[in-house]
Formats: structure tokens, C-alpha cells, sequence
């Protein structure tokens, strides 16, 4: 098989030179989410137009229940700014096992996630379908984009 093009793009173990530590509560109750919520649930959103001079980011706790499998994202698109993308699997025990699978299309090739990776999508390239295709555990998505506001374009390519 030729080596992928995009696959640098997708860092999915800790490359820093310190170590990481990883602080556990096991003690913390689990939240409490009323059962519309499964699939998808937003934490938080922040861009340009809630606080002057920010950059986009948004937060997302993708849980176990009825709308997964599916297309989280279907058309692929572009942006004109950068982001960063990430998955991050909930076992503390484990925590570079994603608890799911997850399709992800970068520049026109698919990945297959299954461990917990940060994702950088350079400005201008095409990224998506995004397929949630297994959830096994509760799983942390989060996006930055350094554009004030999330817009995309799928219609043409810089």
C-alpha cells in the first residue's frame, strides 16, 4: 500500500518531551443526561461573534445512543483558516483508546480513527465526510480554527 500523504497530519501519541500526567476523579458523578441528549452534545462554542477577537472553537461530547452510526458531517469542505481537530477517548485507564470508531476524510483520503489523535487541517485543504461509525464510550471532540468564525466552503478550492 503507498504511504499516505495526509496521515502526518493525525498525531496520536504524546510527542512532547515531558511527560504527561493525568489527573483522575473517579469520585465525580457521572452527568446527568436526559435521553434527547444522547448522540451529541454540545459543551461549549466560542468564536468571533460571542467574544470579540476570538478565534473559533467549539466542544463536543459525542456519547453512545441512537444517532450513531452516522454522518456527523457529510459535505466536504474547506476553510479559510487552519484548525485543529481532536478525538480524545474517556478511559482514564486507557487513554489513547478512542472507545469507538471514527471515519475521517482528509484531501480526499479516508482515515479510520481508533486512538485518541489531534487532527490539523491546514488552511485550504479539503476535509470530510466526517463518520461517527462506533461509540463505545463517551468520546471528547474538539475543533480550533484561527478564522474568527466557523465558515466553509464547499463549492470551490482556493
Amino acid at each position: 500500500m503507498a504511504e499516505s500523504r495526509t496521515a502526518k497530519y493525525i498525531v496520536e501519541d504524546m510527542r512532547s518531551p515531558s511527560p504527561l500526567s493525568i489527573s483522575r476523579h473517579r469520585d465525580a458523578p457521572p452527568p446527568n443526561l436526559p435521553p434527547g441528549e444522547r448522540g451529541r452534545i454540545q459543551l461549549l462554542y466560542m468564536d468571533d461573534s460571542i467574544m470579540k477577537g476570538s478565534f473559533y472553537v467549539e466542544c463536543v461530547w459525542i456519547m453512545p445512543g441512537s444517532r450513531y452510526p452516522g454522518f456527523a458531517e457529510r459535505v466536504p469542505h474547506y476553510h479559510d483558516f487552519d484548525e485543529v481537530v481532536s478525538f480524545i477517548g474517556s478511559d482514564v485507564d486507557n487513554p489513547y483508546d478512542l472507545g469507538g470508531e471514527i471515519e475521517m476524510w482528509l484531501d480526499g483520503e479516508q482515515h479510520i480513527l481508533t486512538k485518541t489523535c489531534l487532527i490539523f487541517v491546514p488552511k485550504g485543504m479539503k476535509h470530510c465526510p466526517l463518520i461517527i461509525r462506533r461509540v463505545d464510550r463517551p468520546i471528547y471532540h474538539a475543533a480550533v480554527g484561527t478564522g474568527p468564525i466557523y465558515l466553509q466552503d464547499s463549492d470551490k478550492r482556493p
